[in-house]
């Protein structure tokens, strides 16, 4: 399941009705909040937004196949595509933030501009970042400054956050460094559970809205800030299938029932499903089930 911006609220005991009313689809959302320690949970899983958090506590901060400590002050950035966990080990008395915000808030010119070598859309970047003492004033007063924005009724006012918000990411990679990761003991298990949840979740797919964005092993790999051959190798060794096989019989399963109940044509579907080529469908198709994309739907009328 992946959490989005209300169960967020309601798990962190935050939810009120105001904040509901803001999180609406398609328009931008963005809120800075106070940071709350909460000892020994660590929920781990996908987020449908994106958060930026100022870290004071000391805790372990877990991904895939991997965990840090974090027993410093720490600006952590997570995004929608790699799942993480926060176990919060010690309160230090001192209170951070979070920001949270929506696909919307972030512009397609940054994904594509001066964002794109951020942690926010290289699956290369790290994404906790720890802060020296000026850096960290220089942190905790951009907080102040859009606890204030975020308060105010400007009507342009998320331009306003837009830039407050690039400052922080570049604070941050103004300090990036080579942080030192410890493996899981279970890290097997856990990330071929994260590459199910994953492949679930790309399904049903929605012509024109919604097509198929990852149909390879790398693709998922990427999504999970791990190595194809690492992927390849756990997905084997815990399932006894290829992980090409469990994508293929899972992309195969949802042709199946588009040319069977979608009014969508044969073209249209192939193209929801990563085919530019009703042919390469086709072919596809058919080495998979025996039988044309054409038949099946006559079977299915």
């Amino acid at each position: 399941m992946i959490e989005n911006i209300i169960d967020f609220y309601k798990r962190i005991g935050q939810y009120n009705y105001s904040e509901a009313a803001g999180v609406t689809k398609g328009k931008p959302y963005f809120s800075l909040q106070e940071g709350h320690c909460h000892i020994n949970q660590a929920i781990f899983g996908y987020r449908g937004f994106y958060k930026v958090t100022l870290l004071l506590e000391t805790g372990k901060l877990y991904y895939a196949d991997k965990w840090i400590m974090v027993d410093r002050p720490a600006l952590m950035f997570a995004t929608p595509a790699v799942p993480y966990a926060w176990e919060a080990l010690a309160d230090s008395g001192k209170r951070g933030w979070f920001c949270i915000f929506n696909e919307e808030f972030i512009q397609v010119s940054e994904q594509m501009g001066t964002l794109a070598d951020s942690p926010l859309f290289c699956s290369s970047k790290d994404r906790i970042y720890f802060l020296d003492n000026d850096t960290l004033d220089e942190i905790q007063e951009i907080g102040r400054q859009i606890r204030r924005e975020t308060a105010s009724d400007y009507p342009q006012k998320f331009d306003v956050l837009r830039c407050y918000f690039h400052l922080l990411v570049h604070k941050a990679m103004m300090l990036e460094k080579g942080n030192h990761y410890v493996s899981h003991k279970n890290a097997a298990q856990r990330t071929v559970e994260l590459f199910l949840v994953l492949l679930d979740h790309q399904f049903p797919v929605e012509f024109p809205a919604n097509p198929l964005r990852l149909r390879s092993a790398t693709d998922y790999a990427e999504r999970l800030s791990i190595h194809v051959n690492h992927l390849n190798r756990v997905v084997k060794a815990v399932t006894g299938h290829t992980t090409s096989d469990l994508i293929n019989r899972r992309i195969v399963q949802e042709a199946v029932a588009l040319l069977q109940h979608s009014p969508c044509s044969i073209s249209e579907i192939g193209w929801a499903l990563g085919f530019n080529e009703v042919s390469s469908f086709s072919n596809y198709v058919k080495k998979h089930t025996g039988t044309s994309p054409s038949d099946l739907r006559m079977k299915a009328g």
